[in-house]
């Protein structure tokens, strides 16, 4: 959101004028911020405050040196600016409609009846930590193995179906596990403890990531940072680091984001037992704050670095169970995915494509994730027929997951089409979309 709390509403000549439609429609955010400058007097320094940028980025943009595509930014732009939501495809924003006409449904007022009450059979919350205490016994290297392997199976399902509907258990897990760290244990088990109570943060704070809950992300991203450095876990930091600087780009901060990739592989070297396949890893995460920035020749830099430790992985290494994932497709796609982000589409997109042919089927979320990639790529090459195809693709896979994330790509991929936006194949992903994913849907405006 803007820093600034209330920001005053752009002049009404300008928000009806032709151009200033033209733009905002196609959402060409160099001739918007030219026109909020000469027409509102909002300066460029101004304009990364109230939208949250910085005044170097405002500046690229103005100068066409770079595009504003995220859906957050975008989001971050119509509050800031107070440009309405309809001129921008996105929905009503909260501030358009006046306090004095919001209307409350009167069946909103609380009624006995409608108190939420813990079911008669079942105990109440503070019952329930009672028992817990009175029934702790002493813990067991099979107590922490146990641990490990449901949060195993809560990224399983996590990248199967989306993590909104684990987060409940997640969160109750966390502060079960962080109970039971109060008490005096073994040093081996505490260590365990603090280990998986650290994992369990780091999950939670992905399932806020995916959920564009920035800001609960980073809480818990930092309360797992915390809890792997209480048991000098360096490979485990550099592993929070890395979502913490994924989560950058996703903000626009790219500055951020090498920063914090930076740091975790300062960490990831300063520990002895870091595998190739982690390194691997954070170099691809590397090439990702690169690629934001717009830097080609650092960006290949740390491809080819990704690539160079990948080939030195052995099955035989202990890696941790937290990087397994990043195996070869994955290692491609996310190459294909860095060239995207610099306009080299033609590069890019067979990466993408040969990636999703050989990606696990079950990863519904990281299917459709790399589907919208694909579309993006081919859109940028002109293959329009093609990318809507993809992008239908992507759509099936969406269908199965909650991930605001994913539907803010497919918004992003929406709005692209705008040049598009009435040809037949245009059209149909739009009637596809509106079927497959009404919420998502129902705040376009063709």
């Amino acid at each position: 959101m803007p820093r600034v709390d209330q920001p005053p509403e752009l002049p009404a000549r300008l928000l009806t004028d032709p151009e200033m439609i033209d733009a905002c429609r196609v959402r060409d955010f160099a001739v918007v911020f030219r026109l909020v400058k000469a027409r509102a007097g909002i300066y460029p320094s101004m304009i990364a405050r109230r939208c949250d940028l910085t005044p170097s980025r405002v500046g690229e943009v103005i100068a066409g040196r770079r595009q504003l595509v995220h859906m957050d930014v975008i989001e971050r732009i119509a509050d800031g600016l107070r440009v309405p939501g309809h001129m921008l495809g996105l929905a009503r924003r909260p501030w358009e409609t006046p306090q004095v006409l919001v209307v409350t449904d009167r069946e909103a007022f609380p009624a006995p009846e409608l108190e939420q009450q813990t079911p008669a059979s079942l105990p109440g919350p503070d019952v329930d930590s009672i028992l817990a205490m009175a029934t702790r016994t002493s813990l067991s290297a099979a107590t922490l193995a146990a641990f490990r392997s449901s949060i195993e199976d809560y990224w399983r399902r996590d990248n199967q179906h989306g993590g909104e509907a684990l987060r409940p258990a997640v969160v109750g897990q966390l502060r079960y596990v962080a109970g039971l760290m109060k008490e005096n244990r073994p040093p081996s088990i505490q260590h365990g403890l603090y280990s998986i109570a650290a994992e369990l943060a780091r999950l939670t704070g992905w399932i806020y990531f995916d959920a564009r809950q920035y800001n609960q992300a980073r809480t818990y991203f930092s309360e797992a940072l915390q809890l792997a450095k209480h048991i000098d876990d360096r490979q485990f930091m550099a592993n929070v680091l890395a979502c913490m600087s994924l989560q950058a780009t996703y903000q626009d901060k790219p500055a951020d984001s090498l920063a914090l990739v930076t740091a975790a592989q300062d960490q990831a070297r300063s520990a002895p037992d870091t595998t190739p396949r982690v390194l691997s890893m954070l170099s691809m995460r590397e090439a990702f704050a690169h690629a934001s920035l717009g830097s080609q020749t650092s960006t290949h830099r740390a491809l080819t670095e990704a690539h160079r430790q990948f080939e030195q992985t052995r099955t035989s290494d202990p890696d941790p169970s937290w990087v397994t994932y990043f195996d070869e497709p994955k290692l491609i796609v996310d190459t294909g995915i860095a060239h995207g982000r610099l306009g080299e589409a033609a590069t890019a997109e067979p990466l993408i494509a040969d990636a999703l042919r050989r990606e696990d089927r079950a990863n519904q979320r990281g299917r459709a994730f790399h589907a919208f990639w694909l579309a993006r790529t081919q859109l940028d090459q002109g293959k329009l027929d093609q990318a809507c195809h993809t992008a239908t693709q992507a759509l099936e896979s969406a269908s199965t997951v909650v991930s605001e994330r994913v539907t803010g790509h497919l918004r992003e991929f929406y709005g692209q089409l705008a040049p598009h936006r009435q040809e037949p194949v245009a059209l149909a992903f739009e009637a596809r979309l509106r079927e497959v994913l009404p919420p998502v849907s129902g705040s376009f405006h063709p």
